[in-house]
């Protein structure tokens, strides 16, 4: 990991800060120097227009789909039952884990990029090309999943697919066994042609959308709260009482119901384009997820109300329920409603991922073209148009449903990421400095002796007043060897212990024997790890690191454990084929960073020193040209 050790990055070949280290790995190690903008440096800037109702409308936009008018059927009748509603509420709980993690970071670093940034602050070029990676699959399959479902809501309100003009309705190309949707590639581009206009008027086209969809769900929960009080709410009358599969069967549907909540991380990509990021940010992810949550467990209270779980329509679930009770006429208007969320989604969905490419790009990692903000729109348009064209391509040509769990993989691999950056920030903030390559000609032998016996005075300053103030043997300990190096190994430990234990936890085709030591390992390495955090202080330099006196996350270190523990369970278990298919993606990633990132990156020859060295040497350099 890129946060142990003093001298652990390539350096240009000089001895600056420790640096000239042979090994060829270190690049992987090279993090960014913390900003209010990356964008300082590049022309025309992104325009900050965003308050909280417009990041209430990205993440409710991009976080409720079509999806609720599926799931609730699909997870009522094979997991929770009339429990439905708890499921939603873990699953909201659990999100909500992630959520406060996104904002604490969301609010110390605003900038375009979302958990790509947040990683390369934190942990390092590596890590950061891993997320950025998969975070450009996930809303790019996103993008075209979400597309592809919007022909047959479409179909299903006008009357049937024989309704749609021919040139609308799905063909079928002879020879090479392929069904192509034209409506859902013409649905990308006029979402492509929106976000190029603005991030202003796109979120306020997200806003009405958004609007019509909760009006299409409050008439759902006022009609059938009518429904359900004139029927007897029948659905919680059965023998089997509230938990039919038991209490594990809830919780096994709030691990599916757990994928309704993944939009929020939109929010966090349109940081540069808040007004006020440090305040907005952190309130726009709560109200939006708080609201999501909500409105996700009274549709689910009213659908099992109406209608006995067993007798829920998969695919239907919502309009068959007021159906069977005699109001056929409200599919039309259920139909809409998931329309609606559908383009809703799918402008929150593409809107993340040209930010993500214009992120990278300006990180050196990817072309400079993806890198261009219009000087007329204010946006990443030739970013949000590539994104489009391969959404729209891959929409028009493929069904990529049996894709659709490598959507989550970007997602939580990203949630995973950040809550590790959360105990970092807290424990052991990076304290190098890069210094780019432009300004390391004027350091010469003078200016770097005088920052050097600076630093060792300040550091015999610094070991003369502890930072850790508790009397305890292990602060002690901590304080008297190296803490950086060894906090870094029990974070390390920690993603150890999450990794065997969740392994374990979900591999039924190992003997029990074997699951149950594993399960031992893992939860002694875990828990071992916690209470070491718990016992010592957290660093004072997390006051200074990145934009203080915004949102802080509750409950460290427990609270970012916790959500690597969710998150890495929920990655384990989406199966070997996703896995198989996500490895294929990130081969070629290793491919594109090795022959273009890794020799391109704006970080490749940069020192890092420490701060006092920077200022120093700064210092000097000016006094001699003065």
């Amino acid at each position: 990991m890129g946060f142990i050790g003093d001298g652990s990055h390539e350096g240009s070949g000089s001895n600056h800060g420790g640096q000239g280290s042979s090994c060829s790995w270190k690049f992987l190690t090279r993090r960014k120097k913390v900003e209010n903008s990356n964008n300082s440096n590049h022309g025309v800037q992104l325009v900050k227009e965003l308050t909280i109702p417009h990041l209430m409308a990205i993440g409710v936009g991009a976080t409720i789909g079509a999806g609720v008018y599926v799931l609730v059927g699909t997870v009522a009748r094979e997991h929770a039952g009339p429990a439905l509603p708890l499921s939603f509420m873990v699953a909201g709980i659990a999100a909500a884990l992630s959520a406060l993690c996104y904002a604490e970071l969301a609010s110390r670093f605003p900038s375009a990029g979302s958990a790509y940034h947040y990683a390369y602050i934190c942990l390092g070029e590596g890590v950061a090309w891993l997320i950025g990676w998969s975070l450009i699959l996930e809303y790019g399959i996103g993008g075209a999943a979400v597309a592809r479902g919007i022909t047959p809501n479409l179909a299903a309100l006008i009357g049937g697919v024989e309704n749609l003009p021919g040139f609308l309705s799905n063909q079928h190309i002879p020879g090479i066994d392929i069904v192509v949707d034209p409506l859902s590639a013409i649905m990308v581009f006029i979402v492509t042609w929106i976000l190029c206009t603005g991030i202003k008027e796109s979120t306020m086209i997200q806003s009405i959308v958004t609007s019509v969809n909760i009006c299409a769900l409050m008439f759902i929960i006022v009609a059938g709260g009518y429904l359900g009080f004139k029927t007897g709410w029948i659905g919680y009358k059965l023998p089997t009482g509230y938990f039919p599969f038991g209490v594990d069967g809830m919780v096994a549907g709030s691990a599916t119901a757990f994928f309704a909540y993944i939009g929020f991380d939109a929010v966090a990509s349109t940081a540069e384009e808040v007004k006020n990021p440090q305040r907005d940010l952190p309130l726009g992810i709560a109200a939006s997820l708080s609201l999501c949550c909500g409105l996700y467990m009274i549709v689910s209270i009213v659908v099992v109300g109406l209608v006995p779980y067993y007798d829920i329509n998969p695919n239907t679930p919502i309009s068959s329920a007021f159906a069977v009770n005699g109001m056929q006429w409200a599919a039309y208007i259920i139909n809409a409603g998931a329309i609606t969320a559908l383009c809703s989604s799918l402008l929150g969905g593409m809107l993340p991922q040209p930010r993500i490419l214009m992120a990278m790009a300006r990180d050196g990692l990817l072309p400079p073209f993806f890198s261009d903000i219009n000087k007329h729109s204010h946006v990443p348009v030739k970013s949000t148009i590539v994104t489009g064209l391969v959404a729209a391509a891959l929409a028009f040509f493929m069904d990529v449903s049996q894709l659709a769990g490598m959507v989550s993989v970007g997602t939580l691999l990203a949630f995973t990421i950040a809550a590790i950056s959360v105990l970092i920030v807290r424990y052991i903030p990076p304290i190098e400095v890069p210094l780019p390559h432009s300004q390391q000609e004027p350091i010469d032998s003078e200016s770097m002796e005088y920052g050097w016996s600076h630093l060792e005075t300040n550091e015999k300053e610094a070991i003369q007043k502890p930072l850790i103030d508790k009397n305890l043997a292990i602060d002690n300990y901590v304080h008297n060897v190296n803490r950086r190096t060894i906090v870094g190994c029990v974070v390390a430990v920690i993603c150890l212990g999450v990794f065997v234990l969740t392994f374990a936890a979900s591999s039924t085709y190992l003997l029990s024997y074997v699951r149950f030591t594993l399960c031992g390992v893992g939860s002694i390495l875990l828990l071992s790890g916690l209470v070491f955090l718990t016992c010592i202080d957290q660093d004072d330099a997390r006051h200074n690191f990145g934009n203080t006196g915004g949102f802080t996350c509750p409950w460290v270190p427990l609270l970012p454990i916790t959500c690597i523990l969710i998150n890495s369970y929920l990655l384990i278990s989406l199966g070997g084929a996703t896995w198989v298919r996500v490895s294929v993606w990130l081969v070629l990633g290793v491919f594109v960073y090795v022959f273009y990132g890794r020799t391109h990156s704006s970080l490749k020859d940069t020192v890092y020193l420490k701060p006092i060295q920077v200022d120093d040497t700064t210092n000097y350099t000016s006094t001699s040209i003065i």
